[in-house]
C-alpha cells in the first residue's frame, strides 16, 4: 500500500501545480483606477495680453571722456619762477589765464637787442636814401635827359638796406613773441588732469608741464548691440549735410559710485566702422556743461569714470509685450484656454531685462501664466485665481451664486427638520 502511494504522489502533486496555474492564468489581477478629478488642483494668476504703442531704451555703457584733451607744452626756455593757484591736479581755469610763468629777463634783453638791430637798419636806410637822391640830383647836373641807370641810382644797394630793416623787424617781433610766450596761456576753459612741474624747475621748448582738457562738454562712446540697431535712431549725416540737422536721440547716462545720480545729453554722432575686437557699432553721446551748477548732494562727472547708459530708441506701434519672468527657456510661455493650462511657443523681437516684444506665438486677448510652474503638462485643469492683479473667487464666478447656494442648502434643510416633526406627531398618535 505505501508503494502505491509513493508512486501516486508526484501524480498527484504535478495534478495540483496545473490547476493552480490554471485558475491564475484565468482569474489575472486586475487594478482598480479611479477616473482623474475634474477639480483643478493648481491656482494661476494670468495677465491680459494687450497691444500698445512702445517706446523702446536702449541700454549701454561706457567712459567719460573729454572733448579735447592736450598736453600743456612750453615753447621758450626758461626757469618757472611762478605758477598759478589754479595750476593743480583739478583746479579749473577760464581761457587766457596765466597758468606758468618763465623767467623773462633773457628774453627781455634779446628784445632789446632786435630793437637796436632794428634802429641801426633804418639809419643806414636812411643815408642810403640819401644817397639816391644825390646820385639822381648829379645825374641831371650833368646835362643827361635821359633816365638814369639803376647802378647810378644805387637801387640795389637801396633794397639791400629796406631788407636789413625787414629783418630786423622780423627779429624784434619774433623776440616779443618770445617774451609772450614765457607766461603759458591756457587755451580753453578747462581743468588740469595731472602736472608735471613746478617752480624753480628750468624747462626747455617741448618739456611737457601738464595734461589739460576741455570742460565745455564730455562725451561718452556707446556700443550698440547688433539685435538693437533696427530700433536705434542713428544719427548719421553725409559730407554734404549738417550734423545741426540730423535727429539726435536723447540718452541718460546714470552712474552709483557714491549715490545713485544721472546726467541728460543726446547721441550727437554715429562712428564711421564697426569695432574691430567687439564687431559692435559705437554712437557718441555728448554732456553739455557736465562742471557747471548742480545740486550740491551730486558728485560731478570725472574723466575715466564708468557709467551706464539709457538711449531712446524707436517707437513701435501696436507692440505685443510680456514680462521675462513668464518666459521659459526663452522659448516659451503657459498660456490659460478654458480654464487648461496650454504651452505656446514664442518668437521674440526685441528684449531687455525687464520685458519682450513678441514677434510671433501669442495674440491679444490671450490669458498669459505669471506664476511660476514646475514641472507640468500642456492640458493641465486649473484654477485662474487672478487676471491683472485683480483676485477672483470659485474660479471667477460670483460671491452672489455661493450666497444663493447657501440660502436655498438653508431651505432644504429646514423643509427636512419639518418632515422629521411631523413623523414624530404621527407616532405619538398611534
Amino acid at each position: 500500500m505505501s508503494v502505491k502511494i509513493k508512486k501516486l504522489l508526484p501524480i498527484i502533486v504535478l495534478s495540483a501545480l496545473v490547476f493552480a496555474a490554471y485558475i491564475v492564468t484565468s482569474n489575472p489581477p486586475t487594478a482598480k483606477r479611479g477616473r482623474p478629478s475634474s477639480t483643478p488642483q493648481l491656482s494661476v494668476q494670468v495677465q491680459k495680453l494687450t497691444r500698445s504703442d512702445l517706446a523702446l531704451t536702449i541700454d549701454s555703457y561706457g567712459t567719460i571722456q573729454p572733448r579735447t584733451q592736450s598736453k600743456l607744452l612750453p615753447q621758450v626756455s626758461g626757469q618757472i619762477i611762478r605758477i598759478s593757484p589754479k595750476f593743480r591736479a583739478g583746479g579749473f581755469f577760464e581761457q587766457g589765464d596765466v597758468l606758468v610763468q618763465l623767467d623773462q629777463r633773457d628774453l627781455l634783453a634779446e628784445v632789446k637787442i632786435a630793437q637796436a638791430s632794428l634802429f641801426s637798419a633804418k639809419q643806414n636806410l636812411s643815408e642810403e636814401q640819401a644817397r639816391v637822391e644825390q646820385a639822381k640830383q648829379d645825374w641831371q647836373r650833368l646835362g643827361n635827359s635821359e633816365q638814369a641807370p639803376d647802378l647810378v641810382l644805387r637801387k640795389p644797394q637801396l633794397l639791400a638796406a629796406q631788407a636789413t630793416v625787414f629783418s630786423a623787424e622780423a627779429s624784434l617781433a619774433k623776440a616779443k613773441l618770445a617774451l609772450e610766450r614765457s607766461n603759458i596761456v591756457a587755451p580753453y576753459s578747462g581743468r588740469i588732469l595731472s602736472k608735471s612741474v613746478d617752480v624753480g624747475q628750468v624747462v626747455s621748448v617741448g618739456t611737457e608741464l601738464a595734461e589739460i582738457y576741455a570742460i565745455d562738454y564730455v562725451e561718452i562712446r556707446l556700443p550698440l548691440k547688433n539685435k538693437d540697431l533696427p530700433y536705434m535712431i542713428l544719427p548719421e549725416s553725409n559730407r554734404f549735410e549738417e550734423e545741426s540737422v540730423q535727429e539726435q536721440p536723447a540718452v541718460t547716462i546714470y552712474s552709483d559710485l557714491a549715490t545713485r545720480q544721472s546726467w541728460f545729453g543726446t547721441v550727437v554722432r554715429t562712428e564711421g566702422a564697426f569695432d574691430e575686437a567687439s564687431q559692435q557699432l559705437f554712437v557718441v553721446a555728448q554732456i553739455d556743461d557736465p562742471y557747471g551748477k548742480n545740486d550740491s548732494d551730486s558728485m560731478p562727472l570725472k574723466i575715466g569714470q564708468y557709467v551706464s547708459a539709457k538711449i531712446d530708441g524707436k517707437v513701435i506701434k501696436a507692440a505685443l509685450t510680456i514680462p521675462n519672468r513668464a518666459i521659459y527657456q526663452g522659448t516659451y510661455v503657459y498660456v490659460v484656454e478654458d480654464n487648461i493650462l496650454k504651452r505656446k511657443d514664442i518668437v521674440i523681437a526685441w528684449q531687455n531685462d525687464d520685458v519682450a516684444m513678441i514677434k510671433s506665438g501669442l495674440e491679444a486677448n490671450q490669458l498669459l501664466v505669471l506664476t511660476p510652474l514646475g514641472q507640468v503638462t500642456s492640458g493641465t485643469i486649473v484654477n485662474v485665481s487672478s487676471i491683472d492683479g485683480k483676485a477672483l473667487t470659485n474660479q471667477g464666478k460670483p460671491k452672489k451664486r455661493m450666497n444663493e447656494g447657501k440660502k436655498t442648502q438653508g431651505k432644504n434643510n429646514a423643509a427636512d427638520k419639518g418632515k422629521d416633526r411631523t413623523k414624530k406627531a404621527k407616532g405619538a398618535e398611534s
